[in-house]
């Protein structure tokens, strides 16, 4: 990858561009390369999404599975001061 270097930037530019990163939570160099492919009309790759990768480790209860779950774990629920002696 090449870099450059851009001398001479105005305040005004320097303070938009900074607010821009801070609101976008992005770095300078991100948010620089981001509003130039734009200005182009390049179109910026996608972030990956990788959510799809890890969907056989996550679920998703039905109310009918958490009333299940809350009734196996009723005993867990119960403090015995007996095992704190």
């Amino acid at each position: 990858m090449k870099s450059i270097t851009i001398h001479d930037l105005d305040d005004e530019l320097d303070k938009e561009i900074r607010e821009k990163a801070k609101i976008q939570e992005m770095s300078l160099n991100k948010t620089i390369k981001n509003l130039l492919k734009k200005a182009l009309g390049l179109k910026s790759p996608a972030e990956p999404n990788h959510k799809d990768e890890f969907m056989d480790l996550f679920g998703v209860w039905s109310e009918e599975d958490f009333k299940e779950f809350t009734v196996s774990i009723e005993g867990f629920e119960t403090i015995d001061p007996g095992d704190w002696r």
